[in-house]
C-alpha cells in the first residue's frame, strides 16, 4: 500500500515537472531598420504635421452645408424639447425596458379647480 502511494505521488510529481517547462525567452526583436534616431525624428515630426490622410475628407478643405431649416423654425423646436419634462427618459434605464406609468403622467396640470 506505501509502495503504491509512494510510485502514484512519483508518477504525478514526473507529469508535473513535465507539464511545468516553459518557453525560452529569445530576447527583443533584432533591429531590421537602417535608419538613424534624427532621420527617424525628423521623419516623425513630418507625419505629425501633415495629419491623417486617411480620415473622411482630410484632403477635402473647408466645406460648405447649405439648411433648408428656418433658423426659427429649429429653435422653437429646441426650446420645446427643452422643456419636454420626459424627452430625456430612456426606456432601457428602466425594468424590462419599459417606462413607469409614473413617469408618463405629467406632473404639473394646467388647470384650476374651484376651492370650496
Amino acid at each position: 500500500m506505501k509502495a503504491s502511494k509512494l510510485i502514484a505521488t512519483a508518477a504525478l510529481s514526473l507529469l508535473a515537472v513535465a507539464g511545468a517547462q516553459a518557453e525560452t525567452y529569445e530576447g527583443v526583436h533584432p533591429l531590421t531598420s537602417s535608419a538613424t534616431r534624427s532621420e527617424v525624428a525628423t521623419q516623425a515630426v513630418t507625419a505629425a504635421r501633415t495629419g491623417n490622410l486617411y480620415a473622411d475628407g482630410a484632403s477635402a478643405g473647408v466645406q460648405s452645408f447649405a439648411s433648408t431649416a428656418d433658423r426659427s423654425q429649429v429653435r422653437a423646436e429646441a426650446v420645446a424639447k427643452a422643456h419636454d419634462p420626459f424627452a430625456s427618459l430612456d426606456r432601457r434605464a428602466f425594468y424590462r425596458d419599459e417606462v413607469p406609468a409614473a413617469y408618463k403622467k405629467p406632473k404639473v396640470s394646467f388647470t384650476r379647480q374651484a376651492g370650496l
